[in-house]
Formats: structure tokens, C-alpha cells, sequence
């Protein structure tokens, strides 16, 4: 049997009679862009949130540098953040011109290493964008503190995170601006691209706002080269059937995590991702560690008993070509580098049965046997 490593098509399924007749309203409606279903879901997406302001745009990557535009970070400006994350990140952080300056993760956590951000402040530095990877949310109270200390700013990149808390608080509501993405592989996900912006600041929020729309407040009136980023309206609609199963689905992903961590706790020669002591994790990837330089052949291993992994990711950013010219070498950036060696993410998705996850574990064991005996025979 196959076992992907994500399957947007059982959801679909499940939510196919709402999600048509939305679909067909807005198709009969007319109004494709900008349309009353946006501001329905922003509203319902603050509510969730529980915060002042969420502002759609068409991307997670726009959320991004909306909020450093909205920031007014740009030439000349450094932003600390993490290597080991997708290119959006700090994408965004160029598109402005701002410089990214990049703090090594922790190796149980995969997330930025609060410990190792003040050494890298310098008195360019503008804003701290910590992102809570593979759902599991970062050490806000230490970013949030030395954000506090040194006067800058926090930016948090949610896209793999919606509905993630730490400390009794949403990740996305806690710095300055939280950015979100609504792929259809998020745990909030919709039928093509689609981002958010949610703030407390009502003057972030409103800059967002004309930005995303060529930068004027009035039609045909511009104060500032914007964006055109808005959410489709036919996203928006879909996102509104979608947002009331999202606590359900975050729980049947902890079920998961929960199975693999009692069930794969005894295979040798993996890691198993930390339970979050401060917050609670919303598991996009359960990702593993496969030591000593077995993880391509665990990861061929499973696919040939038809079992799909990813490996997010696969080079830190530090070590792009793109990147080159900010000088991080091989070596600089050890524990990303490490990790990106390690990891791999097992099949995880809400609706993920529970003889697929007892496929999966038996086979992770299997291999993992196999492997071992490779490993010592060599």
C-alpha cells in the first residue's frame, strides 16, 4: 500500500458538500477579488487568533515582506533569524533590502537558539524573525525579551504553526506582526496559495492593508509602491469552511506524534522530537533525526515499502548560492548543518489512519534493524 507524506484529498472529501456550495455561491456572486468573503474570514481568523487585526494576502512569502515593509525595514537594516527554514524567509528579508543575519537553531528543538541572538545584534539590527518549524512553537519569552531590551522588533513566521501556543498564547500574536501561510500542506490550508498578516498594532495593521492593494487607501489614489496581494475570494471562502475543523485536526495530529513517540521510543539510531514543556506544538512534520549518515537509505528504505518522507530541509539557507555573498562557510552554522543531514518527516496529516501509522512504525523498525546490522557489519 502507499502512504503519502501528506493527502489533500481525504480532506477534501470529507468537507466536499460545504465546500462546494461556498465554491458555486461565490462563482454565482461574482465578486472574485476582494469579495465579502474576505473580511468574513479575516474577522473569523482574528477571532481564532485571538487578536486585533488579521490581514489576507495571496502568500505566507507576502505576509512576510509585508510585515517588513510594514516595519519600514529595508536598505541597511539586518534581521536575525534562523538557516534552517524554507527560502520565504529570508526572501522576504531581501526583497526589501534588509540583510539576513543568521542565529544557529537548537538541536532538540530545530528552532532558533534564543542564547545565541544577542551576540549577533549590532546596532543595524531591526527585528528578530524567529520560525516556529514544523509547528512547534519558539522560546517567545526569551526572543520577546531581548526584543524588549534592544528596542527591535518581532516579526514571527507561522506558516507551519497555525494555532501553535506558547505560554497560553497563539504563536503569531505575541511579537509584533505573526505571518501565516495557508498552502495546502498547512494545517490551515486552502486550494492554491494564501497568507496572513495578524497584529495588535492598528497602524501596522493598516499599512498592511493598503500595501497589499498597490499601496493606496482609495481606489486610484497610491501613497506608496504596494503589492498586489490580495487573497482570492474563492481562498477565503474555502478557508472559512475549513477554519472551525482546525482545532480538531491539530488534535488528531498530536494523536499521531503521540503514537509515533510511544511506538518508534525503542528503535536505535534516531532521535525523536521534544514535547513543547511551555506551549503546545500543531505537528505540520513529525520529523526525526536518523544518525550516523543513515537517513537517505532509511528514506529509501520506506519508500520502497511505499511509505513517502520529506526531508525539510535539505541545505540551510547559510549555505545557498544565494546566500553567499553574507560569508557564513561550511562549519559556521554547525547544528543547522547537522540537522540538515538528519532530519526526515514521516507521513503526517489529520486524517492519517491508524493502520497507516502502524505500517509506518513497523517498517521505521524494520529498516532501522536492517541498518544497524549494515552499520555494524561495516
Amino acid at each position: 500500500m502507499k502512504i503519502p507524506s501528506f493527502d489533500a484529498k481525504s480532506q477534501y472529501h470529507i468537507l466536499a458538500p460545504e465546500l462546494i456550495n461556498v465554491v458555486s455561491s461565490v462563482m454565482a456572486d461574482g465578486r472574485y477579488i476582494m469579495g465579502p468573503q474576505v473580511k468574513c474570514f479575516e474577522t473569523q481568523f482574528a477571532s481564532y487568533l485571538d487578536c486585533a487585526s488579521a490581514i489576507s494576502c495571496n502568500s505566507g512569502t507576502d505576509a512576510l515582506h509585508l510585515a517588513l515593509r510594514a516595519l519600514n525595514i529595508g536598505v541597511g537594516d539586518e534581521v536575525i533569524t534562523t538557516p534552517f527554514t524554507f527560502i520565504a524567509t529570508t526572501e522576504a528579508i531581501g526583497i526589501v533590502g534588509a540583510t539576513p543575519v543568521f542565529v544557529d537553531v537548537d538541536l532538540e528543538t530545530y528552532n532558533i537558539d534564543p542564547q545565541q541572538i544577542e551576540s549577533k545584534i549590532t546596532e543595524r539590527t531591526k527585528a528578530i524573525l524567529p520560525v516556529h518549524l514544523y509547528g512547534r512553537p519558539c522560546d517567545m519569552s526569551a526572543i520577546v525579551a531581548i526584543a524588549r531590551k534592544y528596542n527591535l522588533k518581532v516579526i514571527e513566521d507561522c506558516a507551519q504553526a497555525t494555532g501553535a501556543v506558547w505560554e497560553g498564547q497563539k504563536v503569531g500574536t505575541i511579537g509584533d506582526v505573526g505571518c501565516f501561510s495557508f498552502f495546502p500542506t498547512k494545517n490551515l490550508g486552502c486550494f492554491g496559495d494564501g497568507g496572513a498578516i495578524a497584529t495588535n498594532d492598528p497602524e501596522i495593521a493598516d499599512r498592511v492593508e493598503y500595501l497589499r492593494r498597490h499601496g493606496g487607501k482609495i481606489k486610484y489614489q497610491h501613497e506608496e509602491l504596494g503589492l498586489n496581494s490580495r487573497l482570492d475570494t474563492l481562498q477565503a471562502a474555502i478557508l472559512s469552511v475549513k477554519l472551525p475543523y482546525l482545532e480538531q485536526w491539530n488534535t488528531a495530529r498530536k494523536a499521531i506524534a503521540y503514537y509515533y513517540l510511544e511506538q518508534l521510543a525503542s528503535v536505535s539510531g534516531i532521535v525523536l522530537p521534544s514535547v513543547v514543556a511551555n506551549g503546545t506544538s500543531v505537528w505540520n512534520q513529525f520529523t526525526i533525526r536518523v544518525l550516523d549518515g543513515q537517513r537517505d537509505r532509511l528514506q529509501q528504505q520506506l519508500n520502497q515499502k511505499g511509505i513517502s518522507t520529506m526531508v525539510y530541509y535539505p541545505i540551510p539557507l547559510h549555505l545557498q548560492k544565494v546566500h553567499s555573498h553574507l560569508n557564513y562557510p561550511l562549519g559556521s552554522l554547525p547544528n543547522s548543518e547537522k540537522l540538515s543531514t538528519e532530519v526526515l518527516s514521516l507521513p503526517m496529516f489529520p486524517e492519517l489512519s491508524l493502520f497507516e501509522q502502524q505500517i509506518t512504525v513497523e517498517a521505521i523498525s524494520q529498516a532501522s534493524a536492517n541498518l544497524s546490522c549494515i552499520h555494524e557489519y561495516v
